[in-house]
């Protein structure tokens, strides 16, 4: 009798252990658990701890309450201005209701994914290229409101939205860098301009007071070539003025006439202009005389015309013992 009552009381304990072994559950300090029994809710989520339920009646499903980082793919739209661009954005959210995000929706995280994916899709669309750009704080405010309003009846709030990168064509990055290469182009160029109209203006000044002075141009001559000399150059480059280069010419081009007028107010002779021929001689010249001179040398030598023919000139200049020697 006490062994059957010892054995009982084994089985009734381990059934005991088997029964609080199934029903035992634990929930963690960043979960809520929402039991489900018999299909129907039952009460309020169970807060982080140790909890009990029915086996085989009850389930307890266990919701995550962290906040949630979920990259959105990126997407391919078209801008208002008509640039297609590439988007990818990062969303954070966390479920406030763990009820709601069991029961209101079937995975509130491919829910949350795929509504973010349309919205960013829509805020492409309504957006121009240069908002995109400079603007980000302005849509990503518009984004997370988009995301958030469905959101609040799953039981999850939207915390934040940042839109991460915009890729852009090719072609459009080189029309981009052209266009900001001529804006940089055309601000260089009004402040040159306006350095130019200043410097103008400082010269014009500088001229006046030197106008005033004319040594004052004289000194800064000497100035210019001391800061010159100053850099050790081997070369050294000296203004000359050009009206004194002109003086100079005009003073050569006046110094023939100008010398036979006071020749001939002292009443000397003029040189008389010279005569394109030579008059003919009375006599002509000699042989071997100072005639022979102007000649060339070829005319000179002996034999030529206009000198008598030395004796033996004429003799044969064929061999010894011809008939011609005989």
């Amino acid at each position: 009798m006490l062994e059957e009552l010892l054995a009982a009381g084994i089985a009734a304990g381990s059934a005991g252990l088997v029964y609080f072994a199934a029903a035992a559950r634990i929930v963690r300090q960043y979960e809520r658990g929402v039991v489900l029994r018999l299909g129907r809710l039952l009460g309020d989520p169970r807060p982080p701890g140790f909890t009990m339920i029915i086996p085989g009646i009850d389930k307890l499903q266990k919701v995550n309450m962290q906040i949630v980082t979920m990259p959105v793919p990126a997407q391919e739209g078209i801008t208002r201005d008509n640039v297609t661009v590439r988007v990818d954005a990062v969303v954070y959210f966390k479920v406030i209701d763990a009820a709601n995000a069991v029961i209101r929706v079937e995975d509130y995280r491919f829910a949350v994914s795929q509504m973010a994916q349309t919205s960013l899709r829509s805020i492409i669309g309504k957006s121009d290229l240069d908002d995109l750009l400079s603007d980000r704080e302005k849509l990503n405010q518009g984004l997370e409101l988009m995301i958030d309003s469905p959101a609040v009846g799953w039981g999850v709030q939207v915390d934040r939205v940042e839109i991460k990168d915009v890729s852009l064509p090719e072609t459009m990055k080189r029309s981009m860098a052209r266009q900001a290469e001529a804006d940089r182009e055309r601000r260089a160029r009004i402040i040159n301009a306006d350095a130019e109209l200043q410097a103008s203006k400082k010269l014009s000044q500088a001229a006046g007071v030197m106008a005033e002075q004319p040594a004052a141009l004289q000194l800064r001559l000497l100035q210019t070539v001391v800061a010159v000399a100053a850099e050790k150059n081997s070369t050294l480059v000296l203004p000359f003025p050009v009206e004194l280069l002109r003086f100079l010419e005009r003073a050569q081009q006046d110094a023939p006439a100008l010398g036979e007028r006071e020749r001939g107010e002292r009443g000397e002779p003029t040189t008389p202009p010279q005569s394109a021929t030579a008059p003919p001689s009375a006599t002509p010249p000699a042989s071997g005389s100072s005639g022979d001179q102007s000649l060339p040398e070829s005319l000179r030598s002996p034999g030529s015309l206009g000198s008598p023919e030395p004796p033996g000139s004429r003799e044969s200049l064929g061999p010894p013992g011809s008939p011609d020697d005989q």
